[in-house]
């Protein structure tokens, strides 16, 4: 079958999803291409002089990559409903000597410069994330020969995206780690098994899906390709990885046989998203206000140095439901296994 990433000349059917905040990497993106798959840069978070300089290192290697960028969605928060969980979270900070902000924070993730920055330079293929482009901004893409790609969690979206002019879909399902693509972050994606959502999606749309969301097995994505995707992406199985940036905390969690289940929660960013069942989460579940990105700007410093003194409890524990899958090998053979392949 020919599709849009066919003049890549990808071997295997399996991608490595971009998982934004550090554990993808540019080695572990180089490393997917060897493996005769697709890796991704995960722009989120960073600024357009470090998303430059990571697709210049990846760049370097010679292999085709594709770049996922953050649209912005932003979901308003009330002022109070902010202070009031602002000084729920400042104790917890208080044990690391940290003030948190104590007003909410805004920005688009400097989305208008990555843009401008990728047409100028254009990479292989652009993946959108948390709400859909506009027209112009995939019209621009097409022009310059990148395949734009859209995240989607459900028909409708699915049909929004192909009527603005995509060329494929990730289908993620809610099993998915980290943050769900869903366009109304307002509600949780729907629990729907991955290959009926694929057959959902199908039935709406004629554009060649990749499917994303829990997959850790062979028969996991040999399921999917069943199911009519042409492609695999996969995220937790590589958190483990040789090339992981993932802390120490996050790939300790992974394996201990304490963290027993995954849980979608807002508490840590405002929007839903995947992670292990931990304290804060259970601790915060039933105050966290919806708002993206103020609650994410509001833990991130918390979260940031929990991790480096190994306080999993406040960590942002992202991972889907296939986390007991994640190995400790390199990323192209863990790729290469799911495929069948070495």
């Amino acid at each position: 079958m020919t599709t849009p990433l066919t003049p890549l000349g990808l071997d295997i059917p399996v991608l490595a999803a971009p998982m934004a905040g550090g554990a993808s990497t540019a080695a572990m993106v180089i490393a997917a291409a060897q493996a005769g798959g697709l890796g991704f840069v995960a722009a989120g978070y960073k600024t357009p002089s470090s998303l430059q300089a990571e697709i210049a290192a990846v760049r370097s290697a010679s292999i085709p990559f594709g770049v996922n960028l953050f649209v912005p969605n932003p979901v308003p928060i009330d002022a109070a409903a902010y202070r009031r969980y602002a000084e729920a979270v400042q104790r917890e900070a208080d044990r690391f000597d940290l003030t948190l902000p104590v007003d909410p924070l805004d920005d688009d993730d400097a989305f208008g410069d990555k843009v401008d920055l990728l047409l100028a330079d254009p990479v292989p293929v652009v993946s959108f994330t948390f709400g859909l482009p506009d027209r112009e901004v995939i019209t621009g893409f097409k022009k310059t020969g990148t395949v734009v790609v859209q995240t989607v969690t459900n028909r409708a979206e699915a049909q929004a995206a192909v009527a603005a002019g995509v060329d494929m879909l990730a289908v993620q399902a809610a099993t998915a780690g980290g943050h769900s693509g869903t366009f109304t972050p307002g509600t949780l994606p729907a629990t729907v098994p991955l290959t009926d959502l694929l057959a959902d999606v199908a039935a709406a749309v004629d554009v060649p899906l990749i499917a994303a969301g829990g997959l850790g097995t062979p028969e996991a994505v040999s399921d999917v390709l069943g199911a009519g995707a042409i492609a695999a992406a996969v995220g937790t199985v590589l958190l483990r990885a040789e090339e992981s940036g993932a802390s120490a905390t996050h790939k300790a969690a992974l394996i201990d046989p304490a963290r027993t289940e995954t849980v979608l929660t807002r508490v840590f960013t405002g929007r839903p998203a995947r992670g292990l069942r931990n304290g804060f989460i259970d601790r915060f579940a039933a105050d966290a206000p919806l708002g993206y990105p103020a609650v994410h700007h509001l833990t991130s410093p918390l979260r940031k140095a929990a991790a480096a003194a190994g306080e999993a409890d406040l960590v942002h524990l992202w991972a889907g439901t296939g986390y007991r899958h994640a190995r400790d090998e390199s990323t192209a053979s863990i790729l290469a296994g799911l495929a069948h392949r070495g």
